[in-house]
């Protein structure tokens, strides 16, 4: 057909397509702000997790957890490997939303995320002495050693998937 343009869909979009669709059958909400940047929400009972990626120039996809707290997710090179790791996720809160300790756990990470942030501020709005960094210093060390005592000795619940920062003993 002569003077008809035909809309150009590339390959990449149609796998992105099917990789929100996917999103999408697995109970999630996706928001996407202008086809870069997408967020997927699920609602596990009282618990909402949230996600963005977002694609860079390179075609690569920055993922990151923003609720119930923030933590990056990474740097993948396909839509595939991002939902992989929101599937994993979803399936690891969903499990671990069943255990008695699951809101001590989120007070917990809520409070080491905000703790970060108020390093960072002390840091750079304070002449901090170097004892009380080094002091600070070794208490994050004796929370990174109750951790792994902890992978020690409890019972592994999750196996489909190793550890990403602790060894999965």
């Amino acid at each position: 057909m002569r003077g008809v343009q035909m809309p150009f869909i590339s390959t990449r979009q149609i796998r992105h397509e099917l990789c929100l669709k996917q999103l999408r059958e697995m109970g999630a909400e996706v928001i996407e702000v202008q086809g870069v940047m997408f967020f997927v929400k699920f609602q596990l009972d009282d618990l909402k997790l949230v996600y963005l990626y977002r694609i860079d120039k390179r075609n690569d996809y920055y993922l990151e957890r923003i609720k119930p707290y923030l933590t990056p997710g990474g740097t993948f090179h396909t839509e595939e490997e991002v939902v992989d790791i929101i599937k994993i996720d979803v399936e690891q809160f969903e499990n671990a939303t069943k255990s008695k300790n699951f809101s001590l756990f989120l007070d917990i990470t809520k409070s080491l995320s905000a703790s970060v942030r108020n390093v960072e501020d002390l840091f750079l709005y304070y002449n901090v002495s170097r004892e009380e960094l080094v002091e600070i210093k070794d208490e994050v060390e004796r929370i990174k050693e109750i951790i792994l005592k902890a992978v020690k000795h409890d019972k592994r619940v999750y196996t489909d998937k190793e550890p990403d920062t602790i060894g999965g003993q």
